[in-house]
């Protein structure tokens, strides 16, 4: 890794002054960011990271003073040509066509795997991990949440695997439920099985949207009461209608996640884990956690002075456990993720839900470790916000399908109004492509636990930090190489790449490894859009002020290099976030 030769060069140089192991020093040397006022250092490091004994109330002017101090006992060479010393930090300059020439190399050499490579990682161990997500019950809506889940879990899932985990995808269906015995009654009466081959998803919503009407009725009621009481006694024609539902629905939403780029090594569901719930609840019970209220619910006392002042229901009177949502029992939520334990013996196990379920998790978690089980230790519940505002020009968001067609057709429409969308070959699936990165980078751009407002026309602006504009970029950097040809590694004179705006951006690459770490470190993916706004920025400028074209050949040569490692570093980093570059836009 470029950046990481440079840190150790750096870190076997303070190690002899400070008396410190290298190793402990790599971690406090960061790659410092590209700013607008020109010249800055490449690596700093912070003085109080390494000082024993500086507390938060250590004086600036102390920290500063140390680390002049610092400055003057080391000495340049040929790596690093430059030491100073800023508020607090020490900052290096590493010589310039070293630079150039480390960074390039890496690039070429390391291809989509640059930045993955680094020394930042050689502690972390690799790790299977479980990851759930997406998780849409059938029949009912597949609303913005289901979205975020999906592309959030989706990133989570790409950053492990590049960073050399072994990754489960666990889609977890709303496929059980009070909720079927009404479909069930509704498909008798207004089901057509022709619709349900057709269009599962749309058609089973019509269904229950219809059977819905009549809920209240009582006779409605006790027909659902007993479809469902005829499907958990496994009747055979009732089962065949519920596995139909189930199976056709699946099938729709491996198409349309296709569509999304995601995939998933496992669909699994409420309905897996019926007859296991009950198990768990008689582990309970042998137990002793298991207690029952005056109405006779079965609930766990989760309180520190075990005054039933926090409890977790998770049985109903009836003597069964509940399924009607994961808010209400964790029930089916503890027999998964046991059951997920005995079969893929994982190191970490990650859900991904809206924040409206964080006390379920909390809870769940809870009780796994009152059962004796360690590991709930490694489970993690991520977090996300709400969106608001997110409507097609039909209205209200129903289907995934509603959104990734919306998205196709303003996006065509935006294209179609440029002079040069009628060279892209296929302009239906790059506007596809290019709309779901409009989508994800506005998703992406902040915390995942906030909350935000949706915006088309925000979302889907070719100029500013969209996805539009990384994937315009991209497009253009591809179709220079194109002009171009590709540049040889081996030809390429270093001593071109000396301007300003090249310098800005090998510095930018210099910092990739650090920004993966820190979003391998708490599952967010905005370091690496933020990353990738900024790359895109840096390449636009540097595409104006550093032609290739009618440049020395020695000069285009080396700019060609420097712009198709910076195409790399954004091909991989859209990747990750679950974008597919585009060449042609």
């Amino acid at each position: 890794m470029a950046a990481g030769s440079f840190r150790r060069r750096i870190a076997s140089q303070l190690s002899k002054v400070l008396d410190l192991p290298p190793e402990n020093l790599i971690k406090s040397i960061s790659a410092v960011p590209v700013s607008k006022k020109r010249h800055v250092a490449d690596f700093q490091l912070s003085i109080a990271s390494v000082i024993e004994n500086s507390s938060s109330d250590c004086l600036a002017q102390d920290l500063h003073l140390q680390a002049q101090q610092l400055a003057e006992r080391l000495k340049c060479d040929s790596v690093v040509s430059e030491i100073s010393a800023g508020p607090g930090t020490v900052n290096f300059t590493i010589n310039r066509e070293l630079l150039a020439k480390t960074v390039l190399q890496q690039v070429w050499k390391d291809g989509s795997e640059y930045g993955v490579k680094s020394e930042l990682f050689s502690t972390v161990p690799r790790q299977k991990a479980v990851i759930e997500f997406s998780s849409p019950n059938i029949a009912k809506k597949f609303h913005i949440g289901h979205l975020r889940s999906t592309i959030v879990g989706n990133f989570i899932a790409n950053l492990k695997v590049a960073l050399g985990h072994e990754v489960v995808r666990i889609n977890y269906l709303g496929d059980w439920g009070m909720q079927f015995g009404l479909l069930g009654v509704g498909f008798q009466s207004f089901g057509s099985k022709e619709k349900l081959k057709s269009s599962p998803l749309q058609h089973l919503f019509e269904v229950y949207v219809q059977i819905n009407k009549a809920a209240e009725d009582e006779n409605t009621k006790k027909l659902a009461k007993d479809f469902f009481r005829k499907l958990e006694e496994h009747d055979e024609q009732t089962l065949s209608i519920w596995k139909q539902f189930r199976d056709l629905s699946i099938e729709e939403y491996i198409r349309i996640y296709k569509r999304l780029g995601v995939h998933f090594d496992e669909y699994s569901g409420e309905s897996f884990y019926q007859e296991k719930a009950q198990e768990v609840l008689k582990m309970l019970e042998d137990k002793g956690l298991l207690q029952k209220t005056i109405k006779g619910t079965g609930v766990v006392d989760l309180s520190e002075k075990k005054d039933l002042s926090t409890v977790s229901t998770v049985m109903r009177s009836d003597g069964t456990s509940l399924y009607i949502t994961r808010q209400v029992s964790p029930s089916l939520d503890l027999a998964a993720a046991i059951d997920r334990m005995n079969k893929h013996s994982w190191d970490t196990m990650i859900y991904v839900t809206d924040k409206s379920q964080s006390n379920h998790f909390q809870h769940l978690f809870q009780i796994l470790k009152l059962m004796g089980y360690d590991w709930a230790e490694r489970c993690q519940h991520v977090s996300f916000g709400l969106v608001q505002g997110m409507k097609t020009r039909r209205g209200e968001v129903i289907f995934l399908e509603d959104v990734l067609n919306e998205v196709r057709s303003r996006m065509l429409q935006n294209m179609t109004s440029t002079k040069t969308t009628k060279e892209v070959q296929d302009p239906v699936e790059a506007a596809e492509k290019v709309g779901l990165a409009a989508l994800i980078i506005q998703d992406f751009r902040g915390l995942l636990s906030s909350d935000y407002q949706f915006s088309w026309d925000r979302a889907l602006q070719s100029r500013g930090d969209t996805g539009v504009f990384l994937q315009y970029t991209h497009a253009r950097l591809h179709s220079l190489e194109q002009m171009h040809g590709n540049a040889e590694l081996t030809d390429v004179n270093v001593a071109c790449l000396q301007e300003p705006d090249a310098i800005s951006v090998l510095q930018h690459l210099l910092r990739y490894d650090e920004v993966l770490y820190r979003s391998s470190q708490d599952l967010q993916p905005k370091h690496i859009v933020s990353y990738l706004l900024t790359l895109s920025h840096l390449a636009a400028v540097a595409h104006k002020t550093l032609p290739v074209k009618g440049s020395a050949p020695d000069v285009a040569q080396a700019r060609l290099c420097l712009f198709q490692a910076a195409r790399s570093i954004l091909a991989s980093g859209m990747k990750l976030l679950g974008i597919t570059p585009v060449t042609q836009m």
